[in-house]
Order: structure tokens, then C-alpha cells, then sequence
């Protein structure tokens, strides 16, 4: 006698129950290693990816930065100074002191550590006054050329504003950014009119860049 198997409908429901659950299984556990894998990433990026935006305790000095130097309980030691040229500042009793490429927290020890021979105990603060050494130039066809203070973020056209706009003869598709990458000059192009109409990349500057307006 020949078996014949036959599906009836409580097997047939019974099997494609399974099937969709072990579905559902395999889904969901394929979900879960991408989200753990997308995830791994992410904080893969946040612990290796570059700080950016300066803080009071990041910032490193420059020439031309002013500074307001205290120490406490020495008014007299007390004083206001913009760093020359040679990276040096003068304070009272140390004479000539080097202040470009510290933080204020480590001129702050610094200053206190080489005042220990004249002050019992010199406690001292740092405010950095004002941001002078970080600068952009801007050359060529616009109404003023010179360099400009970039301390906060500042877009091409902002600059480009800031100097009076773009003379008659200038070209506007143009336009590029010298910029030092890695102690090489990269040439970032720009497009005056398509930056303007929202078309294209208005570029960020940052601190020594060169736009340059043919």
C-alpha cells in the first residue's frame, strides 16, 4: 500500500506559522547587528574625530591677542598686555615673558611658578582679552583688501561683505581659498554667484586662509 501524506489545513497553518516567526527571528536579529554595528561607528567617530571650536581652555595664544593678567592680592602686579610680534608679553618683576602657542591655564602656571622667588603663594588668572591673531586675508578685486579677525565662524561671503563686496571687474567664478594643509597650500575653489543663490558650497573659513578675488 502506498503512503500518501497529505497537509491538512491545521498543518499547513501550523507550518507557516513557524515559518513566519523564524522570519520574524532572523529580521530582527539582522536589524539588531546593523543598529550594534551603525552604533560601533558612531562612537568610533565621536572618540576619533577632531575637536573642533575653541574654548577658553583650548585657545593658544597669538601675537596681537590682549590679555589681562592678575595676581591676587599683588594689584600692582596686575596688568594688561598685548603680545608683540616676538611672541612676548612684559610683566612686572619677570620682565620679557613667551606667551604664543600656551593656553591661559598654562600661563597661568607658568606665571605663577616663575613669580614663587617674589610672591608667598602667587595665585594667578589669565583672561585672554581679546582674539587678534586669528586672522583671514582677502586680495584682489573687492573694495578693501587687508586681513580680517575671524573670531568666530565666518563664511566666504561674509568676508567678502565685511570688505565692501566684489569691485566691477572682479571674476566671480573665480574665486578661490588658499589654504595650508599639512604645511601645503591647497586651493579650495568658489563660486561667487552659485554660493550666493544657495547653489553651491559656501566655504567656512579658517584661521590664515587666503581668498583671493582675480
Amino acid at each position: 500500500m502506498r503512503c500518501v501524506f497529505r497537509r491538512t489545513p491545521t498543518r499547513i497553518s501550523i507550518w507557516l506559522f513557524s515559518t513566519l516567526v523564524i522570519a520574524g527571528v532572523c529580521s530582527a536579529q539582522t536589524e539588531r547587528e546593523k543598529v550594534d554595528k551603525d552604533a560601533k561607528k558612531d562612537t568610533n567617530l565621536v572618540s576619533a574625530g577632531p575637536r573642533t571650536g575653541d574654548t577658553d581652555t583650548t585657545y593658544r595664544i597669538g601675537v596681537e591677542d590682549e590679555l589681562q593678567i592678575s595676581v591676587w592680592k599683588e594689584p600692582e602686579l596686575s596688568t594688561q598686555a598685548v603680545v608683540r610680534p616676538d611672541g612676548k608679553i612684559t610683566f612686572p618683576l619677570l620682565n620679557d615673558v613667551t606667551v604664543t602657542g600656551l593656553t591661559a591655564d598654562e600661563l597661568q602656571r607658568e606665571l605663577a611658578q616663575k613669580l614663587k622667588p617674589f610672591v608667598n603663594e602667587p595665585q594667578v588668572t589669565v583672561t585672554i582679552r581679546a582674539i587678534r591673531s586669528r586672522k583671514v586675508y582677502l586680495v584682489g578685486q573687492v573694495a578693501r583688501q587687508g586681513s580680517y579677525p575671524l573670531n568666530a565662524s565666518k563664511t566666504v561671503l561674509e568676508l567678502i561683505a565685511d570688505a565692501g563686496g566684489l569691485n566691477a571687474f572682479a571674476k566671480s567664478g573665480g574665486i578661490y581659498v588658499l589654504r595650508t594643509v599639512d604645511g601645503n597650500k591647497v586651493r579650495l575653489p568658489f563660486n561667487y554667484k552659485k554660493a550666493l543663490a544657495g547653489k553651491s558650497e559656501n566655504l567656512n573659513l579658517m584661521p590664515g586662509d587666503v581668498v583671493v578675488v582675480p
